[in-house]
């Protein structure tokens, strides 16, 4: 059974993703962010360093939140494992792939003490020509709201999903099922590999109110802001982005 969406505070629903090439300039950006940024995203550019670990406990030891977003895709048996073993650490999140019903069943049956796990749908680089060349004709809100049902008939705690699906999914899966979106953009759509992306205004505002504010589920990952170098510009935005979707 999927448990209830983590009790985060309004500062904690924007995660910021420390998608860089080792610790060093990933502590540099939390110490940058400072109290302004609590939940953080780490994910394989940071795995392939080798410095994944000392990563996590270096945010553990300043008290942040931390994502786990490895996308595990394997093996019902091995999944479950992998799930016990990342349990071990002070982790809120982490992703399974969404396509694999078995492993799905599998990951939410291991013990993963409070660790909530988020199942990836559609990834929001794509798009329907995309899902089209792998024989899916389907649009991608179909498919994610298929897949999130799936999760969620599984135990899975939540799902990884585009902004443009927050609604249909919240509708479909009710209330106490955790959404957190990618792609979303401080200025809206920017020229990335990111094809199904959303303004934080839009993100906040323009969703359905069961979405983004009765239902407390959905958090942001938010990449292009480390394109501001300037400690001042980015403590201000990641500040707007997360009072914007506390109070909009």
């Amino acid at each position: 059974m999927s448990r209830a969406p983590l009790p985060l505070a309004a500062h904690e629903r924007l995660i910021f993703a420390l998608d860089v090439p080792g610790h060093d300039e990933a502590i540099a950006w939390v110490d940058r962010l400072g109290e302004s940024v609590s939940f953080y995203k780490i994910g394989m550019e940071l795995l392939a360093s080798g410095e994944y670990f000392q990563v996590l406990d270096a945010l553990a030891r300043r008290d942040k939140r931390v994502f786990v977003d490895l996308k595990f895709f394997d093996i019902p048996a091995t999944v479950a494992g992998t799930i016990r073993r990342l349990a071990q650490w002070p982790v809120s999140y982490c992703t399974v792939h969404g396509w694999h019903a078995g492993m799905l069943l599998a990951a939410a049956e291991a013990n993963h003490g409070d660790m909530r796990l988020l199942a990836v749908t559609v990834l929001t680089s794509m798009g329907r020509p995309d899902l089209a060349a792998m024989g899916i004709d389907r649009e991608p809100v179909e498919v994610v709201v298929e897949r999130a049902l799936a999760a969620q008939a599984a135990g899975i705690d939540g799902v990884i999903a585009s902004g443009q699906e927050a609604g249909p999914i919240r509708s479909a899966t009710g209330a106490g099922f955790s959404i957190v979106c990618p792609g979303i953009r401080p200025g809206g759509p920017v020229g990335d590999d990111q094809q199904r992306t959303v303004g934080v205004a839009q993100a906040f505002h323009d969703a359905p109110t069961p979405s983004w504010s009765a239902g407390r589920s959905a958090w942001l990952p938010i990449r292009p802001l480390r394109r501001l170098r300037s400690r001042p510009r980015s403590r201000q935005c990641c500040e707007r982005s997360s009072t914007d979707g506390a109070w909009g």
